[in-house]
C-alpha cells in the first residue's frame, strides 16, 4: 500500500467516522448522562465491534453475509430491535438531571457501557458489507495483504475512537446547560426518538443483490 493510496484512504476514513451514527448518537447521549470518562467504555465497546467486522472481512466472511439472504436479515432485525429498545429505554427515563452518582462509577457500569457499545458496534450487518467492498480497493495485490489490512485496520480504529471520543467530551461538555430544570428529560425524549429511528432505518436496508 502506497502512501498515496493511504492519505486517501485515510480521507474517506475520516468523512466516513464524522458522519453521524448510532455509534455517534450513542457516546454524545452517555457522554450528557455519564460524562466522556465513563463513555469511553461505551467507545471501546464500538470499537472491538468493528475490530470483530474487520476480521470477519478479513477472512471472507462478509460475502458470505452478502450470499445468504437469511443471515444478513437475521442480523439487520437484530440489530434494528436492539436500536429501538435503547431508543424506548432513553426515551421512558424520567431523569430530571445529568448528575452521575457514585455508583455510576461502579465497575458494573463501566462493563454495561462496554456491552451496550459492543452490541451498537455490531448491530449494523451493512458494515461487515462495507468493509468487504471498501477495503479491496485500497489494497495493492503485489503487496503482502497482511501489513496492509493491519494498517487499515489501526488507521480505522484511531480515527473512530478518536471521533467517538470527541463528540462524547463536546456533549459532556453541555451537561452543564441541559442541566437546567426539564432540559434533561427533552434531551433523553430527543435521543430516544433519533434511536428509534435510527433502528427503523436499520431495517429498511436491504440487502446488495448479487450477480
Amino acid at each position: 500500500m502506497s502512501f498515496d493510496a493511504w492519505l486517501l484512504y485515510a480521507a474517506a476514513v475520516l468523512v466516513l467516522t464524522l458522519t453521524p451514527g448510532p455509534a455517534v448518537l450513542m457516546c454524545v447521549t452517555n457522554g450528557v448522562n455519564h460524562g466522556a470518562r465513563l463513555t469511553l467504555a461505551s467507545a471501546l465497546g464500538s470499537i472491538t465491534a468493528v475490530l470483530g467486522i474487520m476480521a470477519c472481512s478479513a477472512v471472507g466472511l462478509g460475502a458470505v453475509l452478502a450470499a445468504s439472504e437469511t443471515l444478513f436479515h437475521a442480523i439487520k432485525w437484530a440489530g434494528a430491535a436492539y436500536l429501538i429498545y435503547i431508543g424506548i429505554t432513553t426515551f421512558r427515563s424520567s431523569a430530571s438531571s445529568f448528575d452521575v452518582p457514585d455508583q455510576a462509577r461502579s465497575a458494573g457500569t463501566v462493563r454495561a457501557l462496554y456491552v451496550q457499545g459492543l452490541l451498537v458496534g455490531a448491530s449494523n450487518p451493512k458494515a461487515l458489507l462495507f468493509f468487504t467492498a471498501f477495503f479491496p480497493q485500497f489494497i495493492d495485490p503485489l503487496a503482502p495483504r497482511m501489513p496492509q489490512f493491519l494498517a487499515m485496520g489501526a488507521t480505522f480504529v484511531a480515527f473512530e475512537l478518536t471521533c467517538l471520543m470527541v463528540y462524547a467530551t463536546f456533549a459532556a461538555r453541555l451537561a452543564p446547560w441541559l442541566r437546567e430544570r426539564g432540559r434533561a428529560r427533552l434531551f433523553n425524549r430527543v435521543s430516544g426518538a433519533t434511536f428509534i429511528g435510527a433502528g427503523f432505518l436499520l431495517a429498511t436496508i436491504r440487502r446488495a443483490s448479487t450477480p
